[in-house]
């Protein structure tokens, strides 16, 4: 049962799925565009290369031959996937949904012309000038992406035909891998965001995490919290578009499918084949697995009977303030002093202004009121301090 796996991308989500997989006895290449990523920390080998490289992908795959291959970012070459599989290496969750998911132009294609489930209103743009067009035929306020980005990079709301070209200029250039290419969204008038962590299994029932709340800022998760109470027609609603999706992708592992609720709609949002940064909150120990153990037995095979809520449990990020080298930290002893809470420090060699270099945990009983928990958890990561 021991597979040779090798993880695209290294970042703070990537380290929690090699702990995991080191729980159980498995082998990790960590891989990732620059060294000392934090999932290289626990490796047991590690490579750093430019993953747009085709070549030098295809020379990694070559050197080390993984049983698997687990991508945890979108800037990897990822069309190389299809011959890997057909090799036999297994790709997470498929070749198929990794091509899919790592472009928002085809997963919201897919999702709103095949699926036909409900989304903001959209259109595309390769220049400033279509920008302007579909500026105007979506109207203000809108949103504008990279088609290629994580963490909300690139990201911003255009309020007033003064900032198109702004817009233009964050999204074209702050976005991941080769793509110049934007997606425009509607401003859709929600009353919240969750976050529905999918597992599809290779032979089980697909499963649903208890829903997660988040709240994002400048387009990148800033606090999560678990569970949320939704009208039972939301929650079926939401249940059922997770199932779409990811069966139409194929593929085992875990899923963040993301929504918007308004009070008659839920919006098909973005979906990720992966563990959600959102679903750090599941290191509180709200769940019986945490999504990142989920996500490997669901790649390894293994049976999972169930997904159970066992307490509540409220997540807020720490951000560094600015650009620098390798950090330090200060208030530790105060944040661990604060009854019912954890920490995890991510291990990043270096700091940029909003980069996320921990997360602060708090949990109660299954009924705790997740409010209070989010200002806990926020306390928490006010009181650690990058120098």
């Amino acid at each position: 049962m021991r597979k040779k796996i090798m993880l695209l991308g290294s970042g703070e989500l990537g380290k929690e799925f090699v702990i995991a997989a080191k729980r159980i006895g498995q082998f990790v290449i960590a891989v990732d565009s620059y060294a000392d990523a934090p999932a290289m920390q626990v490796a047991d080998k590690f490579a750093v290369i430019d993953m747009l490289d085709g070549s030098a992908l295809d020379a990694l795959v070559e050197l080390h031959k993984p049983d698997i291959i687990v991508p945890e970012i979108e800037a990897i070459r990822t069309e190389r996937f299809y011959h890997y599989e057909s090799e036999g290496i297994q790709v997470v969750p498929s070749a198929r949904a990794a091509n899919f998911t790592m472009n928002r132009k085809a997963i919201r294609d897919l999702a709103a012309k095949t699926l036909n489930l409900p989304t903001a209103k959209y259109s595309y743009a390769n220049n400033l000038g279509e920008l302007k067009i579909a500026v105007k035929e979506l109207g203000l306020p809108c949103v504008v992406k990279p088609l290629m980005s994580s963490s909300g990079k690139g990201q911003s709301v255009i309020r007033s035909e003064s900032e198109i070209e702004s817009a233009w200029e964050f999204a074209a250039t702050k976005g991941r891998g080769d793509y110049s290419e934007v997606i425009v969204e509607e401003f859709i008038k929600f009353d919240s965001e969750i976050t529905l962590l999918t597992v599809t299994q290779k032979n089980g029932k697909t499963l649903f995490c208890p829903v997660i709340g988040h709240r994002q800022e400048r387009g990148d998760y800033q606090e999560s919290w678990q569970p949320v109470s939704l009208r039972e027609d939301q929650l079926t609603g939401a249940r059922r578009m997770a199932e779409q999706v990811t069966k139409e992708l194929t593929g085992f592992g875990i899923w963040g499918v993301e929504f918007f609720l308004s009070d008659k709609v839920v919006y098909f949002s973005e979906l990720s084949p992966r563990p959600h940064d959102t679903g750090m909150v599941t290191l509180a120990g709200t769940q019986n697995f945490n999504e990142f153990e989920l996500h490997l037995r669901a790649v390894l095979g293994l049976p999972i009977p169930e997904i159970t809520l066992e307490r509540a449990g409220a997540s807020a990020v720490i951000l560094a303030e600015k650009d620098g080298g390798y950090p330090e930290f200060s208030g530790i002893e105060d944040a661990a002093s604060v009854p019912k809470t954890d920490f995890k420090i991510f291990g990043k060699p270096s700091t940029r202004k909003y980069r996320r270099m921990g997360v602060a945990l708090a949990y109660g009983e299954k009924d705790s009121r997740t409010d209070a928990l989010r200002e806990i958890a926020k306390k928490v990561a006010d009181m650690v301090k990058l120098l």
